[in-house]
């Protein structure tokens, strides 16, 4: 097919049935899931699973992996089109423990840290760590921020957290070394909901601001 070709793609197989593809960022990671969600789609990929992460998409399910191999990995793919559907809405509470350090790795009032957050909107880029964990990009690069130098033990449910380039919002209680900004009380995960998962790859995301931090 036509389009812009997904540079760097290595094809490697992975037990007797799946197949990682790796990439050179993000953007390419988005434009190869799309790609390959449509070609499922279509009936001419049979891969059981496909799913997305930092710098890599994983194919399960996959027959003959190291025939797929050589195939794939001179893939090409369009940009990957914007979601179709609307944000979901996320109210916060700015009001985490690590607000002030926030702020003071911008350089900006402790206030100003919940206007920055909640302006801008967010894509689920992937998910992982624990069920219904979506790891959000959307923040632009100035605002990156560190790890903690010394993790939590027990990070909230709810707790809206930033770790380099991604914002996260915690679905369960677990240890973590994020920096915490605020609180949501949305439930991320719910077993007995279709789907279980609040947020998934590719779906938008924004965060609206509630009461006083």
């Amino acid at each position: 097919m036509s389009g812009e070709l997904v540079y760097g793609v290595v094809a490697l197989p992975v037990g007797d049935d799946a197949l990682l593809l790796e990439t050179g960022s993000g953007e390419q990671v988005r434009a190869l899931h799309a790609e390959l969600l449509r070609r499922r789609a279509a009936g001419t990929l049979p891969a059981r699973e496909i799913v997305p992460a930092a710098r890599t998409v994983l194919l399960d399910g996959l027959p003959d992996p190291a025939a797929w191999a050589a195939r794939l990995a001179l893939l090409t793919a369009p940009p990957a089109p914007p979601p179709a559907a609307a944000p979901v809405e996320l109210p916060v509470r700015y009001d985490g423990p690590d607000l002030a350090d926030v702020a003071a790795h911008w350089g900006v009032p402790v206030a100003e840290v919940a206007r920055i957050h909640s302006a801008a909107e967010y894509t689920v880029a992937f998910c992982g760590f624990t069920p219904g964990f979506g790891y959000l990009t959307g923040l632009p690069a100035a605002y990156d921020v560190p790890r903690r130098a010394t993790p939590r033990t027990a990070v909230p449910a709810g707790a809206v957290a930033l770790a380099g380039p991604y914002t996260g919002v915690y679905p369960r209680p677990s240890p973590g070394g994020w920096q915490l900004i605020g609180s949501a009380r949305a439930v991320l995960w719910d077993h007995t909901r279709d789907p279980a998962a609040l947020l998934a790859p590719g779906t938008r995301v924004r965060f609206v601001p509630v009461g006083e931090p």
